[in-house]
């Protein structure tokens, strides 16, 4: 039976946040098409691993653990990989759109001789008609993600070649537990079978990896500005707001792309995906680009002087007003009221 493949991240025996929203985002896949969940991990100390992925409805978990697969490195992890998915012939392929994820998946879309969409923000199943063959085929996974700049949502379609694989831009799917007593299947690969000592010509000397000192994941309360602030110097007020309140700040594209703030801060579909408790819009007009990066908040305040705005169809509370009035105002109650 074909199946849905996630390959999962793991360091220090955690398994990565983007790679639990994959195993989430194919159990979907694999209810819609009526097949199996399956996963693969590479790594060392992996005992009771399984029980951070089988919730998630995993079917078979292949586990290689071996002293040196961490930190990760190409070719053994290529290696185990290929071995894997070449015996289970998936139909879908899924890997986090990480420097992990974007190093291993096109080497194995190369050597499995298949196609890669990179950086998806959207998966679904359907169908597609091929014109030139007069055939339809059935079950695809269409990989969504912006193109062009974010200014379009590409849909692409692989009919003809399988497995179908994608790399899934973190934040951007929905982590869910399927199952919190679900059993897998665990298949063990001994690594000393399947990889060679040219396996390990790369030796991994030292590792220096930066704190972000950036998270608008997993902030509660985000402000974020558009292109409506109209400067750089005008973002203070919204920095002042985010402080009061214990928040993050964020912008949208177009701010970005006016250097009002920093590419990190950057929210939608060409950025993070958020979802605070507490979302506040302050000059953003609301593109599908931007939306679709943060409208799972649990509340919207927008703030513009635009009353037709579209970010106010989706906003719970809405002031119109000149963010030049309305932000000093804010900053001045909450400074008073703050406990």
């Amino acid at each position: 039976m074909k199946s849905v493949f996630v390959y999962c991240e793991v360091e220090n025996k955690e398994v990565a946040e983007i790679s639990q929203e994959l195993l989430s985002a194919g159990k979907r896949l694999a209810q819609k098409l009526g097949c199996q969940l399956d996963a693969m991990l590479f790594g060392k100390d992996l005992d009771g691993i399984e029980n951070q992925i089988s919730p998630y409805g995993v079917d078979k978990l292949f586990i290689s653990d071996d002293s040196r697969l961490e930190p990760y490195r190409t070719l053994p992890h290529a290696a185990l990989a290929h071995k894997v998915l070449k015996e289970q012939d998936p139909q879908i392929v899924l890997f986090g759109a990480t420097s992990v994820g974007r190093d291993l998946a096109p080497r194995l879309a190369s050597k499995l001789n298949c196609g890669l969409t990179a950086d998806t923000t959207i998966l679904d199943i359907g169908d597609h008609f091929v014109k030139k063959e007069k055939k339809e085929y059935t079950d695809l996974l269409y990989a969504i993600r912006p193109a062009f700049g974010g200014s379009i949502m590409a849909n692409i379609i692989n009919w003809d070649m399988h497995p179908q694989m994608a790399t899934v831009r973190e934040g951007v799917m929905k982590k869910e537990i399927f199952d919190a007593n679900y059993k897998s299947e665990i298949i063990k690969l001994n690594a000393t079978e399947v990889l060679n000592d040219e396996d390990f010509v790369v030796e991994v000397i030292e590792r220096h990896i930066e704190e972000s000192s950036v998270n608008l994941k997993d902030a509660p309360i985000i402000v974020a500005g558009g292109y409506g602030v109209g400067s750089k110097e005008n973002f203070d007020l919204l920095r002042n707001l985010a402080n009061i309140l214990g928040g993050e700040v964020g912008g949208s594209r177009a701010a970005v792309d006016a250097g009002f703030i920093d590419h990190n801060r950057q929210i939608g579909q060409t950025g993070t995906t958020v979802r605070p408790k507490l979302y506040i819009a302050a000059g953003i007009s609301g593109a599908i680009q931007h939306t679709a990066g943060m409208q799972d908040a649990s509340m919207i305040i927008s703030i513009n002087n635009d009353p037709d705005a579209p970010i106010n169809a989706i906003a719970d509370y809405v002031i119109t007003g000149d963010l030049g009035v309305v932000l000093p105002k804010m900053i001045k109650f909450y400074k008073e009221n703050a406990k």
